[in-house]
């Protein structure tokens, strides 16, 4: 029997695995990859902010270490929302809140999850150790966010980017950027997460509201579109400040006119009623990284020159 998907799951390999192995796999979030795109991208932003004499070192420990931290994330918030995610239509099917996966089951898998993410943690250099393990509290604290504040989707930037840091500490200390450069990086990429998170919040907000889940797409309610474009404007102007106090070249500031536009399009696109519409454009920041990250890479080259 196929065990049962939510509503924003996707067809792909998770199908073709045995029915027990795809509720694990599912709740992993396996079957939705554009979070772990999200939580390594930051993680690239931070270690491209030096000369390009040791970037791809440590590149395949940030995709391992997303992919395992990114599904070990969302086992432990499914098991502390378990009861939340059972009144949300989207939610409803997910394993923990359905019952098809014990809890104990659960937090088996996820320590099994955390071991793997403590391998690339003691593969790091020690500095970005140190800098990693800051990132405990931000997680252990996230799934209780939506009770306390109507602005969860900061917490989770502050969470998900935490990669910025970790991949800046990874660094020769010699030849990485100055630490206000890395702050600059790091406080775009949490308006980006809030932006991007509002879009992928407006699919529940009447569910939300039902539960007494609290979030910015309610927050913001009809102002929701012109929060994402405020948030998308601040991500643009910092990563660009950060860029020219690194450089103060024009070249890296002219590459982010992509990044820029793909932006703009998510926002003025937006339908906040549709929730087809919000979770294509949320989708869409797979990309957006990419777009992000250019500018940081020629940013880089010109420092190296």
């Amino acid at each position: 029997m196929t065990p049962p998907k939510t509503p924003d799951a996707l067809t792909n390999w998770v199908d073709r695995l045995p029915p027990r192995a795809a509720l694990y796999a599912r709740l992993a979030r396996f079957d939705r990859p554009a979070g772990i795109w999200l939580l390594f991208w930051p993680c690239l932003f931070g270690a491209f902010l030096s000369p390009p004499a040791g970037w791809w070192r440590w590149w395949p420990l940030f995709l391992l270490g997303s992919i395992a931290m990114r599904a070990a994330g969302c086992v432990y918030n499914d098991i502390v929302d378990r009861d939340l995610d059972a009144k949300v239509a989207r939610t409803a099917n997910r394993p923990v809140a359905s019952g098809a996966i014990p809890q104990t089951s659960a937090w088996i898998f996820l320590i099994l999850l955390s071991l793997v993410g403590l391998a690339v943690l003691l593969a790091l250099p020690v500095a970005a150790r140190f800098v990693a393990l800051g990132s405990l509290l931000l997680v252990a604290a996230y799934p209780f966010m939506k009770r306390i504040t109507w602005w969860p989707q900061a917490w989770l930037g502050l969470t998900f980017n935490w990669g910025v840091p970790v991949g800046w500490a990874a660094a020769e200390p010699a030849l990485r950027a100055e630490m206000p450069v890395m702050l600059l990086t790091y406080a775009a990429a949490i308006a980006w997460t809030l932006g991007y998170d509002s879009i992928y919040a407006a699919q529940d907000v009447e569910d939300d509201a039902l539960a007494g889940v609290k979030s910015s797409a309610r927050a913001l309610g009809p102002r929701l579109k012109a929060g994402v474009g405020l948030f998308y404007a601040m991500t643009i102007l910092l990563l660009g400040a950060a860029l020219w106090r690194w450089t103060a070249s024009p070249l890296p500031l002219a590459a982010l006119a992509p990044a820029a536009l793909h932006l703009g399009w998510q926002t003025l696109t937006l339908d906040p009623q549709d929730s087809g519409s919000a979770l294509t454009r949320f989708r869409s920041n797979q990309l957006t990284g990419l777009l992000l990250l250019l500018p940081i890479l020629l940013a880089a080259f010109v420092r190296a020159a």
